[in-house]
């Protein structure tokens, strides 16, 4: 009985173990980034500040894992939602990636109203100061350029 018994609850402690390890979460993808996009777009065209409100809320639906909604004006390029608060403000042409390459310049650049566009870079992934291949997904509505950037 007692060999059952721990037979019985080390497969259940198994069992356990395999569905967290299943559940552990990786990053976006390049059709989760678009999806998001497109998300934001509708939020935008429904009502602007709500939206940009929304962006920067973790529990307003634009923020999944390492995926979040990024906004400037475009005309003056200040970030008017960002993930990290301290950024709100700062002009997007002025960021640049650590070798000094202004990727903010080209996503201002290549930002085109009534399309998608992608603007590929390098950046750091959380807690990391590697730099790793990234995408930046973009689109202009009314005055604000938005993206949504995942890691390639």
């Amino acid at each position: 009985m007692r060999n059952a018994l721990r037979v019985g609850g080390l497969a259940m402690g198994l069992l356990w173990l395999g569905m967290t390890c299943g559940m552990a979460q990786s990053g976006g993808t390049a059709a989760e980034a678009r999806a998001m996009l497109e998300k934001a777009v509708a939020a935008l065209k429904s009502s602007e500040w709500g939206a940009l409100a929304k962006f920067m809320n973790p529990y307003g639906g634009f923020i999944d894992r390492d995926l979040h909604v990024f906004c400037y004006d475009t005309t003056d390029g200040h970030l008017t939602a960002h993930l990290d608060s301290r950024l709100l403000g700062t002009d997007i042409r002025t960021l640049r990636q650590k070798d000094g390459s202004p990727y903010g310049q080209r996503i201002f650049d290549a930002n085109k109203p009534g399309t998608i566009v992608t603007v590929d870079y390098n950046s750091p992934r959380e807690g990391s100061s590697d730099l790793v291949p990234t995408q930046a997904v973009i689109t202009i509505v009314g005055r604000e350029g938005c993206g949504v950037s995942y890691f390639k």
